[in-house]
């Protein structure tokens, strides 16, 4: 067994690999795995790990079985005590495994442990994905210590502190294997997207800590100043309310099955007089697949593990505290 492994995960992106594999080879230690984990790419992308970088193993699947699964699949091949899950548009820096590894060395009770995650493209600012940790609020509705829905901070040492979060970012994860793999890793139902928030409240209900550390840092290309797409919205509005269900607290959900409907309501109806009917069919779409998936959802609920309550839920509402309130993290958690 290895004490620590780095996954990316790949699916065609034979781009980002070019552009970004060769900072995790420069910059991990030697001690440390490096595994890509392909997803059944019909590109080159195999191929020029092989030419190119010797050092990465390689972990073969037979179809893209999407970022959930994927993940699901390869770690369960993968022996090692403690995961970095890496995307494969992430530049690092040089000694940025040893505090993750160090912060999960420090208790027991830590099961993941998020870097400081900034924008490739603008440096000097947070990355939409994660910031310097995440949280959420009482209506599902995800922030992080740098990053308020769409504004996005300039990083001028402010989070720098490491501490207690709600999630962890999957763009750069670590955990630790045995709780992994006791919770089943990520939702497969969910495919892509808000998977890590979904794993990251179940650790904390079955007892763990979720922590950042600010001293690890990464630049991320991401997406979050891209227009999103149908089927990311479809996605994230399905997988966020099945979150919900799983997970969280009866007064929680209440709120959420009251106030919900009428803010994404409010959502679709924008898009359609923005005339982006597909997104406010994706928001619509991701309602009806949420209600149809009731039955297995009371499943998976009855089978999430808890413990104590988890840390790092705002009581109030982020879109109401960012309207009138400011839009910085500071004096919000």
């Amino acid at each position: 067994m290895s004490s620590l492994s780095v996954v990316i995960l790949n699916w065609n992106g034979i781009g980002h690999l070019r552009r970004f594999l060769g900072s995790v080879v420069e910059n991990t230690p030697a001690e440390v795995d490096i595994v890509v984990a392909d997803n059944g790419s019909t590109d080159e992308s195999v191929a020029w790990i092989e030419r190119n970088h010797r050092r990465v193993k390689i972990l073969r699947l037979d179809r893209n079985y999407g970022f959930a699964e994927g993940y699901n699949r390869a770690l369960r091949q993968i022996d090692s005590r403690y995961y970095i899950l890496l995307n494969s548009d992430v530049e690092v820096t040089p000694g940025w495994t040893q505090p993750l590894a160090a912060m999960l060395d420090s208790a027991g009770d830590i099961a993941a442990v998020a870097p400081k995650l900034l924008s490739w493209e603008h440096r000097d600012r947070f990355e939409y994905a994660g910031a310097s940790g995440g949280f959420i609020d009482i209506l599902g509705y995800p922030f992080c210590r740098g990053r308020i829905l769409s504004n996005v901070e300039v990083d001028d040492g402010q989070y720098d502190s490491p501490r207690e979060v709600f999630w962890a970012s999957g763009a750069a994860m670590a955990c630790r294997a045995d709780v992994f793999h006791a919770l089943g890793g990520f939702d497969a139902d969910f495919f892509a997207h808000m998977e890590e928030i979904d794993l990251c409240w179940r650790m904390q209900l079955a007892g763990y800590r979720i922590m950042v550390e600010p001293r690890s840092v990464v630049y991320h290309l991401g997406g979050g100043t891209l227009p999103v797409s149908p089927r990311k919205l479809y996605l994230n509005h399905r997988n966020n309310l099945a979150m919900i269900f799983k997970c969280a607290s009866v007064p929680q959900r209440i709120a959420c099955a009251v106030i919900r409907p009428l803010c994404d309501g409010a959502e679709a109806a924008g898009y359609l007089l923005c005339g982006r009917v597909r997104n406010a069919w994706a928001v619509v779409s991701a309602w009806g697949r949420f209600v149809a998936w009731h039955g297995t959802l009371a499943g998976k609920r009855r089978a999430v593990i808890r413990r104590k309550k988890p840390f790092g839920i705002y009581r109030g509402s982020i879109v109401l505290r960012y309207i009138f309130a400011g839009k910085r993290f500071d004096n919000i958690m």
